[in-house]
């Protein structure tokens, strides 16, 4: 197992690799959940996916999709290595008796890489939330001003603007609103993404010992990845809304993770908390498949021994 510590670098390269790939892809896709997530029954301004993403492209143009997306590409490289990295380790040392790993064991090295992730996963989706959600809170005005009520302007700030913001008025504190929600979505979700992933690629595997072929860690990285988000769409749902910070109009707030869940089922019905379900498979299916794919690769393996070695 020794070259589990020596290959560490180049898995935490390949796991941002992957990210920086996967985020790029689907962006998008990602920006309508949220919108789609944090719309309310009082001022619902999309029906679907692609009615939010053809009015997203009307209303604040093609790059309009991307706002956010900075945010994405800037913190995905840790997230996602820190989240690939976390798994890997802990299966290595859940598995030094030298026995096959039991499923208990292969969701105890889940949970452990779920909860390292949201050191990273938390102020990152903390700011992105805001970026994506301005669009939609902005529209909103626009229908009531169009209507002849008083408009209020919506600020569009940018990532650095609402960091310094959230660290001035709340302190680091701040950037961790919704932790607990996090914790309660990527904990779970890993606890069913990875063993799911792990046993799916096995039985690609052509004889023991051998790497699975490419399609079959992307196949088994999509599957596992959609039933993993799926599974855990009603905590992303609260999560979405516990770290919006700007309302639309006549929308409710919440005081904590309980409070919205109540809220959420007693205004909106058990549905709500499905909101952009198919969204979320549609996003972390292709992400998690290309993260699998270049992680099982070794593509970073590859590039870091084209690098030269140091001078005797």
């Amino acid at each position: 197992m020794a070259d589990q510590q020596i290959s560490l670098p180049a898995k935490l390269l390949n796991g941002g690799v992957a990210g920086l790939i996967g985020v790029t892809c689907v962006f998008p896709i990602d920006l309508a959940k949220t919108r789609l997530q944090n719309q309310q029954n009082g001022q619902r301004l999309y029906s679907s996916m692609s009615d939010c993403l053809v009015k997203t492209i009307r209303s604040e143009g093609y790059f309009g999709m991307y706002r956010g997306a900075a945010v994405n590409l800037t913190l995905v490289t840790p997230e996602k290595a820190i989240k690939l990295a976390a798994n890997d380790f802990f299966r290595h040392q859940l598995s030094k008796d030298g026995k096959k790993l039991t499923l208990l064991k292969e969701m105890l090295a889940g949970c452990g890489a779920g909860t390292c992730q949201v050191i990273v996963t938390t102020p990152m989706e903390m700011l992105k939330i805001q970026l994506q959600d301005a669009g939609r809170i902005a529209a909103q005005r626009k229908i009531l001003a169009a209507q002849a009520q008083p408009p209020v302007e919506a600020p569009r700030p940018t990532a650095t603007q609402l960091t310094r913001e959230l660290l001035r008025s709340r302190g680091i504190a701040g950037l961790y609103k919704g932790l607990g929600a996090t914790l309660l979505r990527d904990v779970p979700f890993s606890i069913v993404y990875f063993p799911l992933f792990a046993n799916l690629n096995q039985l690609g595997q052509p004889a023991s010992g051998e790497k699975s072929p490419f399609y079959v860690s992307f196949l088994a990285g999509c599957v596992a990845g959609s039933t993993a988000a799926v599974a855990v769409n009603p905590c992303d749902v609260v999560k979405t809304r516990l770290q919006s910070l700007q309302r639309g109009v006549n929308e409710d707030t919440y005081t904590g993770f309980l409070d919205c869940t109540r809220k959420i089922w007693r205004h909106e019905g058990p549905a709500a908390f499905l909101k952009g379900a198919y969204c979320r498979a549609l996003v972390i299916a292709p992400l998690f498949g290309i993260a699998q794919v270049v992680y099982f690769l070794g593509i970073a393996e590859s590039l870091l021994g084209l690098l030269p070695g140091p001078q005797a």
